[in-house]
């Protein structure tokens, strides 16, 4: 263990001498206040620290000293229902201990070591395991059961195990490795955040993760296992569409990282999700939930662990198979971080200040996301889905984290300035988001065969009307032939009745799959009932047909209600239109 003295203190950094023994990224404890930080460089026998912690105060000559292991974060029963700071101390544990505001030097563990968990063995005494055997599972919530496994790198056979309550730091099991020496293994595991956990085998994404917004499933899907990134300006609807994504997205485990963005922005979340019920389970969302909320008023440098800590929690738990959905919000105050530190380490700045290295660190974080065949005999699959937002100042994507992200994502949700300010939610542009998962197969084999073949149609009319709404604007709506007009008409339908969706409707908040191909074929049935009688009637009275309204009033129809008001819409569509085209042949 390295001990030395701090030579300078510039912000979060400090620099100490005296520390040729230590590692890069060790945790080091500084000065007598024992403030928690994390090498970042050496030279010689000075250490460049980034301290996790408010630095006022401090000065040279205090003791540093090195704990000899890198920044790790705690697994094991706890952590679902959590709430942690970028570090992963427990903001609850820590409010009782010291009062609503933070103290420095706390040192509060991250999971509980007084509270008993129920442990059942799933082996028993002489079975051989490996690295990712399940070896008895707890029960966290009433919605997740935690796998206890056997820790990475450790192979042999049980010697001893038994059923019973626990605390994080009981011996359940012991574990006779080959070198004939005795391992004692507990329900906590601590992890290197930096490093990602290994896996077996990473599969394919061709399974997209359902998230009941209309806009993305239909349009712009994401696959299990696949990265997205969600840019905009400020009031664009970024964090809405994280919380929805938190809440309706078909994932078993949610990690939610709050990294620099607003205090009130984590408590909507803090005070929201206790009180949602679970779609799926009907108990309340935190059952299935991790919090890691680091705010913008809280230490910067904590913002840059924040994001690895969140990405371990969700690792791990991907390795017991479960499918976890990771939203960072946001990863531009966690590259501001980087650019913190780096100014202060005084390296050679890349654009617009940033390091040099702000591209491949963002990629280290992104290629940890995946879905992945487990360790271990039995080869679980677990998918982790990684959701980034980016907040480029005044809403220009062509500033260097959203480039650099753009880089390495397969999925772009383009949120508008210009749609959020006409109230059309959520502010996913149409025409400059793409995503580049090859869904349209599972899509057609599960909901319906004709599903790519209309998503095609749509984004053909959109399409189109951005072309014609500019020679309106040149010549006028006069201008325009019958079938054009019909057009705009099919495309303002597509999205005043499709892709507008509102997130605080009990029944509109989410759309299944079934629903959302039922409101795309009316929407089309409609377009394609009127064009085949184009010539035969009016654009200004079919619009003013009572099944249009009908037709955007669909996406407030209750579940058990939908089959029967589909065809009911369908036949009015028929007869409505049949009945304007005699009138006007009259």
């Amino acid at each position: 263990m390295s001990k030395g003295t701090i030579k300078k203190v510039a912000g979060p950094l400090v620099v100490a001498e005296g520390m040729r023994n230590a590692n890069m990224f060790d945790v080091v404890r500084v000065s007598n206040q024992r403030l928690i930080g994390e090498i970042i460089e050496i030279h010689g026998d000075q250490a460049s620290i980034q301290v996790y912690e408010e630095t006022a105060g401090l000065g040279p000559g205090e003791p540093v000293e090195s704990t000899g292991a890198p920044l790790s974060v705690e697994l094991g029963p706890g952590l679902i229902g959590g709430i942690f700071d970028g570090i992963q101390r427990p903001l609850v544990d820590i409010m009782e201990a010291s009062g609503t505001n933070l103290q420095r030097g706390v040192e509060i563990p991250s999971l509980d070591r007084e509270k008993k968990w129920h442990f059942v063995p799933t082996v028993s005494v002489g079975d051989s395991v490996e690295a990712g055997d399940v070896i008895g599972t707890v029960a966290e919530t009433k919605v997740v059961v935690q796998k206890i496994m056997v820790p990475y790198g450790m192979k042999g056979t049980i010697k001893s195990i038994n059923e019973g309550d626990f605390t994080v730091l009981d011996t359940v099991a012991v574990l006779s490795k080959e070198d004939n020496t005795d391992v004692n293994l507990t329900l906590l595991q601590k992890w290197p955040v930096r490093r990602g956990r290994p896996y077996k085998q990473k599969l394919s994404p061709d399974e997209p993760l359902i998230t009941g917004q209309r806009v993305i499933d239909t349009l712009f899907p994401i696959a299990k296992g696949g990265v997205a990134a969600i840019p905009g300006p400020f009031g664009s609807g970024k964090t809405v569409v994280q919380h929805q994504l938190a809440k309706w997205a078909d994932a078993d485990i949610v990690v939610y990282i709050g990294c620099g963005e607003r205090g009130n922005e984590m408590t909507d979340v803090l005070n929201e999700f206790p009180n949602l019920k679970d779609p799926k389970t009907g108990e309340s969302l935190m059952e299935r939930t991790v919090l890691i909320a680091n705010t913008s008023d809280m230490p910067v440098a904590a913002r840059e662990a924040s994001i690895y800590v969140g990405i371990s929690i969700a690792e791990y738990f991907r390795d017991m198979g479960y499918s976890v959905a990771l939203m960072a919000d946001s990863t531009s105050r966690w590259a501001e971080a980087l650019r913190e530190m780096s100014g202060r380490l005084e390296e050679m700045p890349g654009e617009e200040g940033y390091p040099a290295y702000l591209a491949s660190r963002l990629a280290q974080f992104y290629e940890r996301a995946g879905r992945v065949i487990s360790l271990g005999k039995e080869g679980r699959e677990g998918a982790l889905s990684a959701i980034g937002a980016v907040s480029p100042p005044g809403g220009d994507i062509s500033e260097p984290v959203s480039q650099a992200t753009l880089r390495i994502v397969k999925v772009f949700w383009s949120l508008e300035s210009n749609l959020a300010y006409s109230r059309h939610f959520p502010a996913i542009n149409w025409l400059t988001s793409y995503s580049l998962y090859d869904l349209g197969k599972w899509f057609n084999a599960n909901v319906n065969n004709n599903w790519s073949e209309y998503k095609a149609k749509m984004m053909r009319l959109l399409n189109d009307e951005a072309e014609l709404e500019e020679i309106v604007k040149l010549v006028g709506m006069d201008a325009l032939s019958a079938s054009d007009r019909l057009k705009l008409e099919g495309a303002r339908s597509i999205r005043e009745d499709f892709l507008h969706q509102d997130a605080f409707h009990e029944d509109d908040t989410y759309t299944s799959l079934d629903k959302q191909y039922l409101m795309i074929e009316l929407i089309l049935k409609f377009y394609d009932i009127s064009l085949e009688n184009i010539n035969n009637l009016s654009i200004d009275d079919l619009v003013k047909l009572p099944v249009r309204e009908r037709i955007g009033r669909f996406k407030y129809v209750k579940t058990n209600m939908l089959k029967e008001e589909y065809e009911n819409i369908l036949a009015q569509i028929n007869r409505e239109v049949q009945e304007l085209v005699k009138k006007e042949g009259a």
